[in-house]
């Protein structure tokens, strides 16, 4: 009667036929459903890799504006678009020889797509990139420079000499001008800033 019971209040009704042991079964497998943990289901957040495989796998983890348009043109179900937007962002030049004539509208929203700075949703950005030797103290500076900054946390990396923190600015338009500023500058520590809105 208990297993019945946690089933219907999780609105599953258990059919009368049931044995005791299919009950069981039912409600172990809808535990393993509710918290994520049955055979082919993925968790909701993916991992970002170490390092890419290509420059569109790069630009899929690492631009969401190129990742948002890339689902559109999926969307369509024209794997010919699929393949030149491929083929551009891993060799542009090669690419536009190839499609640039056929395919340039698809091209010029392809580069749009792959330059547009991260959409910003908060005052507040997860940030990567700043040189290490920089000091915390010089990266707050530095960020106060475009704004109020209402709250900053910053740390040097385990993996690079590189600064990783946070920053809550006194209005989402400052953070807006730090993406638009900083996201994507190379620093010279062999990668760029990242900045993503939290």
């Amino acid at each position: 009667d208990d297993v019945a019971e946690e089933l219907l209040k999780s609105g599953v009704t258990a059919p009368p036929t049931m044995t005791e042991m299919d009950l069981k079964l039912m409600l172990v497998e809808l535990r393993m459903r509710l918290s994520g943990k049955m055979p082919g289901q993925t968790s909701g957040k993916k991992e970002k890799p170490a390092s890419f495989g290509s420059s569109f796998e790069e630009a899929m983890w690492t631009k969401p504006a190129f990742e948002e348009f890339f689902n559109t043109v999926k969307a369509t179900g024209d794997h010919n678009k699929e393949n030149v937007v491929k083929e551009y962002v891993n060799n542009p030049d090669v690419a536009t020889q190839r499609y640039g004539k056929d395919y340039r509208r698809l091209l010029r929203e392809t580069e749009a797509a792959l330059t547009a700075p991260p959409p910003v949703k908060s005052a507040t950005l997860q940030f990567s990139g700043f040189p290490a030797n920089m000091g915390s103290d010089a990266c707050k500076m530095t960020l106060e420079a475009l704004g109020g900054i209402a709250d900053f946390e910053c740390q040097e990396s385990e993996d690079f000499p590189i600064l990783v923190g946070r920053v809550t600015f006194d209005d989402i338009e400052t953070a807006k001008k730090a993406v638009e500023q900083y996201d994507g500058m190379d620093m010279g520590m062999g990668s760029a800033i990242e900045m993503t809105s939290v």
